[in-house]
This record gives structure tokens, C-alpha cells and sequence, in this order.
């Protein structure tokens, strides 16, 4: 059985997973699902200072003293950028890297790179350094592609605002190792923002996709678990 190290994306923290995490555990796999510094247990923590660097130190802390190896590690959204940058610091420690309708930047690259839309939230900055989550829009758009009411509802509990820093911090992807590493992007197919582009998918790395919103692990949770468990299989 594999070992899943899942990552939530900006403004949201690990119970964004609380429906997957069962899904996975119950076919035996070893999971484990953090909030990212200023998020979740961790929101006490906000602070200007808190950037890209942070984050990936927070999973790379956590792999090295759970001392956990062959890694499937999944990182939803702007979690993608994290995942690039743990790939980059602890190659050996990761089986299997899964870009969950994440993003997937080149070094260098900050999210504003791989996302020019992004700049448009960092125009909303409140304080000088705090992005607030996205507004609700009409389905299919809803809260990040999420619909149901008492969902969103739940999910509207977890958000938090994001440092500025997180999304304009560039990662360092300098470690051939990296690149070894083999790689699934899973691509939520229904109610697209519009601005929102997907670079294409390199020659060689498998491509699913889920008919949900962003969210999928909300919305989707026992069909996203499925497609984790792909990863674990080969």
C-alpha cells in the first residue's frame, strides 16, 4: 500500500480532504493530509512574512520527521507549485508527484507566472499582504467549482485569506532528480473560470480527468481516491 501526502491550495487547509482521506485509508493506504502554515490549526500563524519557501518547508519537515519514503504526493491547485518545489528538495523521498488541477510552473516561475490571472486577487490584497479567497460565483462556477449548498457552506468554514508572498514567491527547480520523478495530472473538466489555461501536458505523463468543479476532493471525493490509487498501482 502507498503512502499519500495530500496538499490543499491557496485559501483553503488539510480538512479540505476530510472526504478522500477515509476513501483512501480504507483500501489501506497510509495517509497523511497537514494544513500549510496560516491555515487550518496552523491560522494562528498568518503573517506577512509567510511565502512559497514556507510552505514547502512545512512539507518537507513533515516527510522527513515521519521519516516517510516512496511518497505519493498530491498537491491540489496552488499546492502544484508546492509539490514542485518538495520534489526538488527530497527526490528520493517521492514515489510519484500528482498535479490535482494544480498548477505547474518551470523554475523561476512564481503562481503569477503560471497563472497570469492570479495578479487579478493580488490587486484585492487587503493590508498590504493578505489575498482573501475568491468570491462565489454562479454555478457551474460556484465556490471553487463547488455548487451544493451545504457544501459550499462547509467549505466557506475552512478559507482563509493567502500571503501575498505565497503567490509571488518564484520556485527553485534545480535538481535533474526532479524531473525523474513520474508524474499524473488529474484535470477537473466542468465550470472553467473564465481567464483559467492549462499548459499542455508533456509527452509521457498520464492525464485523467474528473466532470466536476475545482474542488473535486468536495465534490468527487470517491472518484478522486480511485484515480490517487492509480498512482499507487503504477
Amino acid at each position: 500500500m502507498a503512502t499519500f501526502l495530500l496538499v490543499h491550495g491557496a485559501w483553503h487547509n488539510g480538512r479540505s480532504w476530510d472526504r478522500v482521506v477515509p476513501e483512501l485509508e480504507s483500501a489501506g493506504h497510509r495517509v497523511f493530509a497537514p494544513s500549510l502554515t496560516g491555515h487550518g490549526d496552523k491560522a494562528h500563524l498568518l503573517s506577512p512574512e509567510i511565502g512559497l519557501g514556507t510552505h514547502v518547508d512545512d512539507i518537507v519537515a513533515l516527510i522527513e520527521a515521519e521519516r516517510l519514503d516512496d511518497v505519493v504526493l498530491v498537491g491540489h491547485s496552488y499546492a502544484g507549485m508546492v509539490i514542485s518545489g518538495v520534489s526538488n528538495r527530497v527526490p528520493g523521498r517521492i514515489a510519484h508527484l500528482v498535479f490535482l488541477d494544480a498548477m505547474v510552473p518551470e523554475d523561476g516561475e512564481s503562481a503569477v507566472d503560471v497563472l497570469p490571472v492570479t495578479k487579478q486577487l493580488i490587486d484585492l490584497v487587503v493590508d498590504g499582504w493578505r489575498v482573501p479567497p475568491m468570491p462565489e460565483q454562479p454555478p457551474p462556477f460556484g465556490l471553487f467549482g463547488v455548487t451544493d449548498p451545504d457544501d459550499v457552506a462547509w467549505l466557506r468554514s475552512m478559507l482563509s485569506d493567502q500571503p501575498v508572498g505565497c503567490l509571488q514567491e518564484p520556485v527553485r527547480l534545480d535538481d535533474p532528480a526532479a524531473r525523474m520523478i513520474p508524474r499524473t495530472h488529474i484535470h477537473c473538466v466542468v465550470g472553467k473560470p473564465e481567464g483559467i489555461t492549462r499548459r499542455p501536458v508533456p509527452a509521457g505523463e498520464r492525464t485523467r480527468e474528473l466532470p466536476t468543479g475545482h474542488d473535486c476532493m468536495i465534490t468527487m471525493p470517491a472518484e478522486l481516491a480511485a484515480l490517487l490509487a492509480e498512482t499507487a498501482t503504477g
